[in-house]
């Protein structure tokens, strides 16, 4: 089983720390294996960036990502940059408030999240790429629920685990809702 996620968005908005959350949850806790290639402007926030991460059961024989399964997009730029490139059946989770102009890919799931709004009613949108996590592992059978989690909770800053772990159920209260309508 091979999964390829693409992560886009803008610097500062957690876009690699997603990417790099969701291969330890896969590798570290999950025992599968996993590879995580980013992509990022010169500049030091705001620039395009993006991480590709690719989860498998075997040995990865490929790291690059060849079409992407999943895409979670989280800025206009990513969104025209990588919607095109999409596998037929895939899945495309949007920031629906920084994601505009939109058009539905024939053959694609799409989701449209208010991310950011989530983390702000939270207290802090810094905390928007990982209410999209929970909304992954909502849609998706990428990473298993408590895997992430702790996978999450292992890597964020010291006084920030409560808002981190508060951000991914929401997420997954959130997706859980998307999936049932």
């Amino acid at each position: 089983m091979r999964k390829e996620i693409r992560f886009g968005g803008f610097g500062g908005q957690g876009i690699i720390s997603a990417g790099n959350i969701t291969g330890k949850a896969a590798s570290i806790f999950e025992d599968k294996n996993a590879v995580l290639i980013q992509s990022y402007g010169p500049e030091a926030r705001g620039g395009a960036c993006s991480a590709d991460v690719v989860i498998e059961d075997e040995k990865i024989d490929y790291p690059q990502i060849t079409v992407p399964e999943i895409l979670i997009l989280m800025s206009q730029e990513a969104y025209e940059k990588y919607s095109d490139d999409i596998q037929d059946g895939g899945i495309m989770i949007l920031e629906e408030d920084l994601v505009e102009e939109v058009e539905q890919p024939e053959g694609v799931h799409q989701y449209k999240v208010p991310a950011t709004k989530i983390a702000e009613d939270l207290g802090h949108k810094i905390v928007a790429n990982v209410v999209m996590l929970g909304v992954l592992v909502a849609i998706t059978s990428s990473v298993d629920k408590e895997k992430m989690r702790e996978a999450i909770l292992s890597s964020v800053p010291k006084g920030t685990k409560d808002l981190n772990e508060e951000a991914f159920e929401s997420g997954l209260e959130y997706g859980e809702k998307l999936t049932t309508n």
